[in-house]
């Protein structure tokens, strides 16, 4: 440990110094110092400083030095020796990541009848559990333990052929490894399950074993979110603040505050009170000032609550004793671990001011999706002139007048529209989430396909994924999967069609044609509005599906389809015959 020496005058100036009933600080430099009634030279100053630095919130930065006023008076001119202490970078290598393979999936049913919530397709060619893995791969953690209990072998499948990180020749002591429930010998060893915190506690002996003695951090994430995180930003605040538990938080509204954990938090960042999705009275009370958090006063007024993402940090002796000796009963961790810690431990509240959504329902998947085929106009001063907009070369549909027709206009004149309302004061409001960012990309599993093919097709704000054959169709804000087939006079508006597994070929769907049946894809002049269509789906000619009734709810898996927030969902491998109208 290095020291410190030098004089101060104390007297020197707001601009040098400036000091306060805690201590005393130097503009810009960050150096904080304990106020302590004592003569320089007493033996326990060093220790003083020692403590007072390293639980002090605001860490001494390297070559920055703490001081001591002796005395209220603040002219005297102090001498001092002080301890320097160097601020403790966050190392990957020493940092494990958790991602929690969900439950049953009971609110994304029917998308997880057959699969694992972290299994289910997002954004035409991903799997949500893509989105932590990549996360964890551009910050640079690469050890990695998936939970899993349900359904889980798809999610299974595409681990091993998308995160193959087992070789130690070329990847050190990188692994990706999927912990399933287990039943072992023993009382205790024959329950599954029981919550978030329970799964991360039946297995918490692998932080004891030899190959992760060196994890000083521990990652809880979730399998089921969207968005695109730094977490080494995340473990570097949860180092600089000494806490033995951080928690990534969102700003969050009114509208869906009661949706989720909320938090307040004191001057400094620490949490002194977490009330898990609370109603009512109880909502109100956890209204904060979120101007704490760096929000502006005017983001601080639309945004009164700190909402949990489900995110946390822990060290890992301090999990390792929260599970298994201080809570050994507590199986979840945001109605009852956190809680429960933030009494008697340093919990730190981590802003994430960006994009971020659970994909915990059908209504906030199918909306997360859609959101992803929006595009918007070039970064401009003012409104564009509708009259002007063919001049801008904005779409290809309105080309030239021999390709225009009056329908393309009214759209083209829509979307238009649509996307001047993004723009305030002049200034666009930027993309809420998209894929495309090539310093920190979203991996998923190689599929070796051909590029789409498109025939006389009129495609407006969507996302087409490689291996389709499209033929004199219309795709209007929505996403067509992989190895989907798209016959002459579809039209899909509003819909997210997952695509399918594997190809049928031209004898293949002849073949099934001349008998009757319907192959995999969708059938001539089909028109499909406002659905899901899970994998593998047959839809015959001449359907229409738009729900016309505005039906919210309804179960219907004997005719291939379930609704949901007055979304149809086509069931995967589901028949859904010529003529059918729902």
């Amino acid at each position: 440990m290095d020291s410190f020496c030098g004089a101060l005058k104390t007297s020197a100036g707001a601009n040098a110094v400036s000091a306060n009933k805690g201590g005393i600080r130097a503009a810009g430099t960050h150096f904080w110092g304990e106020r302590i009634k004592k003569n320089p030279k007493s033996r326990d100053l060093s220790s003083r400083l020692r403590t007072n630095l390293r639980s002090g919130v605001k860490k001494a930065k390297p070559g920055v030095a703490c001081s001591v006023l002796t005395s209220d008076v603040n002219k005297e001119i102090v001498t001092f020796e002080a301890p320097v202490f160097e601020t403790q970078q966050a190392d990957p290598s020493n940092v494990a990541s958790i991602i929690l393979g969900g439950g049953a999936g009971t609110r994304l049913f029917p998308l997880t009848s057959r699969r694992a919530k972290p299994a289910v397709p997002i954004g035409g060619c991903y799997r949500l559990i893509d989105i932590p893995m990549s996360n964890c791969i551009n910050s640079g953690i690469k050890k990695v333990f998936i939970l899993t209990q349900f359904n889980s072998f798809s999610l299974n499948r595409h681990l091993a052929r998308t995160y193959n990180l087992g070789n130690g020749v070329n990847f050190g002591d990188a692994f990706v490894e999927v912990l399933a429930a287990t039943q072992t010998p023993g009382e205790t060893g024959m329950k599954w399950f029981q919550g978030t915190a329970d799964a991360v506690r039946q297995f918490i002996w692998v932080f004891e074993d030899a190959k992760n003695k060196n994890v000083e951090h521990v990652l809880i994430l979730s399998g089921d979110h969207l968005y695109r995180m730094n977490y080494m930003e995340f473990v570097q605040k949860h180092i600089d603040t000494n806490a033995d538990v951080t928690v990534s938080c969102v700003p969050m509204d009114d509208s869906r505050a009661s949706d989720y954990g909320l938090m307040k938090i004191d001057n400094n960042g620490r949490i002194v009170q977490f009330a898990e999705k609370p109603k009512g009275p109880d909502l109100k009370a956890m209204q904060v000032d979120t101007t704490l958090l760096g929000l502006s006063k005017q983001e601080a007024k639309q945004f009164p609550y700190i909402a949990s993402m489900g995110v946390y940090v822990f060290r890992t002796d301090v999990l390792l004793k929260l599970l298994r000796w201080s809570y050994p009963s507590c199986n979840d961790f945001g109605s009852e671990i956190i809680p429960s810690a933030v009494k008697d431990h340093n919990v730190q509240a981590y802003l994430f001011n960006d994009y971020w959504e659970d994909i915990g329902t059908i209504k906030s998947f199918f909306d997360a999706n859609l959101a992803l085929t929006e595009q918007y106009l070039p970064l401009h001063s003012k409104p564009i002139d509708e009259s002007n907009f063919l001049s801008a070369g904005l779409f290809d549909i309105v080309k030239s007048a021999s390709h225009c027709c009056k329908n393309s206009v009214r759209i083209a004149l829509a979307i238009l529209r649509k996307r001047s309302d993004n723009i305030v004061d002049g200034v666009e409001k930027p993309l809420k989430f998209e894929f495309y960012d090539p310093k920190t990309p979203f991996f998923t599993s190689p599929r070796f396909l051909p590029p789409t093919k498109v025939d006389r097709c009129r495609i407006v704000d969507a996302i087409i994924s490689h291996g389709c054959f499209l033929r004199e169709c219309s795709v209007q804000h929505s996403i067509v999967g992989v190895r989907s087939r798209l016959e002459s006079g579809v039209e899909l508006i509003d819909t997210m069609m997952m695509g399918a597994d594997y190809y049928q070929t031209e004898s293949e769907i002849a073949s099934l044609l001349a008998e009757g049946k319907v192959p995999i894809g969708v059938g001539q002049n089909t028109k499909i509005r406002n659905c899901i269509i899970d994998k593998n789906a047959k839809i015959g000619n001449d359907v229409i599906i738009k729900n016309a009734d505005d039906v919210q709810e309804a179960d219907r898996p004997s005719e291939g389809f379930y609704i949901r927030s007055g979304i149809t969902v086509v069931l995967k491998n589901a028949t859904i015959k010529d003529g059918t109208l729902i």
